[in-house]
């Protein structure tokens, strides 16, 4: 290692240390001020909105590109020695890591002050981004990739004896999120700090994560994550930043007339800030996490000393344990209540800085009616929808406005995205435990339920009291509790009318002489008085059966209005979000128009201006240029530049050289390097050895029943077993050889999901150690999948399945990075393949399957046993039941596909249905990799038809239609 540079003078107390690049052109004396690198714009300092020209860009990069590496060096060795985590005589790649961080981590810090610094001086408009998950992938290469300096950091490292990519390598990804949820909210804040906008990410930092996914024979078993054990050198712990968060306690009103919650549990939510820097630009936005804990005066120290340490420590151990683990199981009513805790404390905290924010730029000149104009919030899904309620109480019990005040900034302030059809997913929470965890959110909730149900009555009126009936059940926030009284009057039934008692008691009196004229006729001598007895008796126990229903003339109410005691008593959240919120955007147009018509139709009457579709998106920076750095050159290189990289409009360019030799040729070099990276990645992974000369076919997401594992794993069985039926000669002339590649996690209590895994690793163990089919066919399970696995997997792959049934995924983000890097896609017309088909071209798609619109029918028929499977899909069924693939028992995974009608069973996503349309695309697919010309075509006009499909473009669309917010550009 070269000598340390010498350490530099302590930075005041308000402010962080920034040092680091900031060492470049030290004089090796204390007394020369070291001159910081600061990324600078030459826009002029009262140009606020726009966006950066290209000469900006120019005079950025030639500030960057004079930044010497061997500088760079001094400063990461500088790191090493005096912002220690390891011992002085340990060295090592890890070291090395941490090092080289601390020295990036200089220059964003810098930049994120001059950043917050310049939004408080010109007071903008600013929009704040919660999401429950943030994926945010490593930080190194995308940081220094952002700033322009990877050439330079990779020859610094390489004067010091380490490897850029090796060092990179050590990096963690951050536990934060698990799906395309969190991946989306990462993708946002790179386009956010890239296009310059004004906006923070708020989450929480889990301190376990999900889990780390193992596979063992046994299939999935899941570890805590332990990703930050040795520290993240990528935050900085506010400790001077921290809010109260109450739960449980009551609710009293004070002399003031003002509602206050008092009592109960009380935590602390403390800031960890990280940088968000964005792609050639100054700007460096931030994205705010939450860990939770109570003063040390809260650990009780008498117990503890008298022994009883778990009741001392208690305090402590119910606070941190809402940030340890991401999405804990909620099958037990602890689990559900963590839950909750964890959404309150994100709304709560996020709230409580974003209000302390607008009252400090405010000044002197503070009105809340300019809350709107200053502050913009998104909901990500219905995670955060506790912002409703949680904006309302602050504003009325802790800012002294009315309610009307109150909910008309609410409403102008909030807006909602919603991700899923999945009825399961749309929230839902037990009114009884968000009764006593949050009591005053509880009743801020009944009174909009109240508001909504008196609008839905003005919108629809009461002539046709059966359709108000509908709107109420499917629109109401609280679902099965009582309809107040005044609502629950328009629903009396009458009774039908009775008789009055002198009409009954002539009725009787009739009916008594009747009676006795009949048996007179019949009785024998001697038994007149009897039987007389028993017919007056008789007559007299329906009199008094009238005189009963006649005291019982009161009009009846509908059981609609009262609550079933067998149902459950919830909250529903998306309901509340459509409500309380100014927006409700889908994120795909066919899951947008099913949101319209389908899942919120009713609000969408009543309210048609507030839905509107933001097609997600994906940032070419991290998804084309760092992870796919040979396509990215060849890319620049044909269209003549790298502003696509900016403007993925640019990509288009490709599309006149779709056919050119030479850029296929180099198109094919790039992917078999490519390929070779994830033959390295599944050996070091799996153990197994995989051929870069067959196709490689991906599916890699979250695992679950409607995105259909199965299906893509049933059809690789169909393929196995007709190589078996086949000599050597005909399986090489029939099939092209794969490698199917697949990675998620199964949530850990969803059984179903876990079963595939392991259905999926036993397949893999039997056909990967077939020698008759050798390379023909193989497939690989990839464990622990990541952000880190994807970048690697995403260059590499040639075909990837977004095999969803239609209709139920709501866009999906991977297709669009495959799309992006050359991946030919497989799918149903569902989520965003609908809009990637149109953008690339039918012919560059391989579609299949049932369409959305046919999935009820299609289940309808299977409910009345009309459905008939295709005799290749039983016949595939039939060979896992036969043990091929080792001894467990797949009786319950088959026959979930099987009957018609029941729970976990009658194929309810539609595996059987599809299965013969599936195999047989697969086999176009086969056909059409045997011409690599063609398939190279295919592949080149994937990437050209993405631009579409830049996080870009989504983010403009936000900014203009949604959040109301502009660039703004730091001098």
């Amino acid at each position: 290692m070269v000598t340390a540079s010498p350490p530099l003078p302590l930075a005041t107390a308000s402010r962080p240390l920034a040092v680091g690049v900031g060492a470049v052109g030290a004089a090796p004396t204390r007394r020369r001020r070291r001159r910081g690198f600061v990324v600078r714009s030459v826009a002029s300092d009262r140009e606020v909105r726009g966006s950066a020209s290209a000469s900006t860009d120019e005079e950025i990069s030639s500030v960057l590109s004079s930044i010497g590496s061997s500088a760079i060096a001094s400063n990461i060795t500088h790191h090493a020695e005096f912002t220690p985590l390891f011992s002085p005589e340990h060295s090592s790649p890890l070291k090395a890591y941490h090092a080289t961080a601390r020295s990036v981590f200089d220059a964003l810090i810098m930049n994120w002050n001059a950043t917050y610094d310049y939004y408080n001086k010109v007071n903008v408009k600013q929009a704040y981004y919660l999401s429950m998950e943030f994926l945010q992938g490593r930080t190194l290469t995308n940081a220094i990739g952002n700033l322009e300096l990877t050439g330079q950091y990779a020859e610094a490292l390489k004067q010091l004896g380490q490897d850029l990519e090796d060092v990179a390598s050590q990096e963690p990804d951050p536990a934060l999120g698990n799906g395309g949820l969190g991946r989306l909210a990462s993708c946002f804040l790179d386009s956010l700090a890239t296009l310059n906008y004004p906006a923070w990410g708020y989450g929480l930092r889990y301190r376990y994560g999900l889990f780390k996914q193992i596979i063992t024979k046994d299939g999935q078993e899941e570890v805590a994550e332990n990703w930050l054990e040795m520290g993240n050198p990528w935050e900085i712990v506010r400790n001077d930043v921290s809010y109260p968060v109450k739960f449980y306690g009551k609710v009293v009103e004070g002399t003031d007339g003002r509602k206050h919650w008092i009592g109960g549990e009380n935590i602390k939510a403390v800031a960890h800030d990280v940088p968000i820097p964005g792609y050639k630009t100054k700007t460096t936005n931030n994205l705010r996490l939450w860990s939770t804990t109570v003063p040390s005066q809260n650990f009780d120290l008498g117990a503890f000393n008298a022994g009883d340490h778990t009741k001392a420590n208690e305090a402590h151990l119910n606070a941190e344990k809402i940030c340890h683990v991401l999405y804990p199981g909620d099958e037990s009513s602890e689990g559900k209540v963590l839950r909750l805790k964890q959404q309150y404390t994100l709304c709560s905290a996020s709230l409580q800085d974003i209000i302390s924010r607008f009252e400090t730029r405010a000044g002197d000149s503070l009105n809340w009616e300019d809350f709107p104009s200053k502050v913009a919030v998104q909901m990500n899904d219905t995670h955060p929808t506790l912002c409703i309620p949680e904006l309302m109480r602050i504003l009325m019990d802790v800012k002294g406005l009315s309610w009307n005040q109150a909910w008309s900034i609410t409403e102008r302030t909030v807006a909602y995205t919603n991700h899923t059809v999945l009825p399961e997913a749309l929230e839902k929470w037990s009114l009884d435990i968000m009764q006593k965890l949050l009591p005053r959110h509880v009743e801020i909730i009944e009174r909009i339920d109240e508001e909504l149900m008196n609008c839905i009555i003005s919108k629809y009126g009461t002539a046709d009291i059966s359709l108000l009936k509908q709107k109420l059940q499917e629109m109401r926030i609280l679902d099965n509790v009582d309809l107040p009284a005044s609502i629950a009057k328009l629903f009396v039934k009458p009774k039908e009318k009775k008789e009055s008692a002198a009409e009954s008691d002539g009725k009787l009196l009739l009916e008594s002489l009747d009676s006795i004229a009949e048996v007179e006729e019949k009785i024998e001598p001697g038994e007149e008085d009897s039987i007389l007895s028993e017919t007056m008796e008789k007559n007299a126990e329906s009199e008094d059966v009238a005189d009963s229903e006649k005291e019982d003339s009161e009009d009846e109410l509908d059981p609609f209005v009262k609550y079933d005691p067998n149902l459950s008593r919830v909250v529903r959240m998306a309901n509340l979000s459509v409500v309380g919120g100014h927006s409700v955007n889908g994120v795909a147009e066919i899951h947008s128009e099913i949101v319209k018509q389908d899942v919120f139709n009713s609000f969408y009457e009543m309210w048609p201006t507030k839905f509107q579709n933001k097609t997600n998106g994906v940032t070419p920076r991290r998804w084309i240029r760092f992870c796919n750095p040979e396509l990215s050159t060849i890319i620049s290189k044909w269209i003549g530049s790298d502003d696509w990289i900016l403007n993925t409009d640019e990509l288009a360019g490709l599309k006149k050289f779709a056919d050119n030799e030479d850029l296929q040729s180099e198109w094919r070099t790039a992917k078999r390097n490519n390929k070779m990276k994830v033959v390295s990645l599944i050996r070091d992974k799996t153990g197994y050895v995989v051929s870069p000369d067959a196709m490689f076919d991906v599916q890699i997401k979250r695992i679950h029943e409607y995105k259909r594992q199965l299906l893509n794993i049933l059809g690789i069985v169909y393929r196995y077993k007709k190589m078996k039926e086949m000599s050597a000669e005909e399986r090489i002339k029939s099939f092209v050889p794969r490698v199917c590649i697949f990675g998620g996690k199964a949530f850990a209590t969803y059984v179903q999901a876990k079963r595939i895994v392991k259905f999926i690793t036993d397949v893999a163990a039997t056909v990967n150690y077939d020698p008759d089919i050798g390379d023909l066919l193989k497939v690989v399970f990839v464990p622990d999948y990541n952000v880190s696995v994807a970048e690697t997997l995403i260059p590499g792959s040639e075909l990837s399945q977004h095999i969803s049934t239609a209709g139920m995924e709501a866009s999906g983000t991977s297709n669009m990075k495959f799309a992006m890097n050359g991946c030919i896609l497989i799918g149903t017309l569902d989520g965003a393949n609908v809009e990637i088909r149109e953008e690339v071209g039918e012919e560059n798609f391989f579609l299949f399957g049932a369409h959305a619109p046919e999935i009820a029918g299609l289940r309808q028929e299977r409910a009345e046993g009309k459905f008939v499977p295709d005799p290749r899909f039983e016949e595939v069924k039939e060979y896992v039941r036969r043990g091929i693939f080792g001894a467990s028992n797949y009786d319950e995974l088959m026959g979930s596909l099987e009957g018609n009608e029941g729970y976990g069973r009658a194929d309810y996503f539609l595996v059987g249905k599809d299965f013969p349309s599936y195999i047989e695309c697969q086999e176009k697919v086969d056909e059409a990799y045997r011409d690599q010309k063609l398939w190279t075509r295919m592949s080149i006009l994937n990437t050209a038809g993405s631009p579409k499909f830049s996080s870009d473009r989504t983010i403009h669309e936000y900014a203009k239609d949604i959040w109301d917010i502009s660039p703004v550009i730091l001098p």
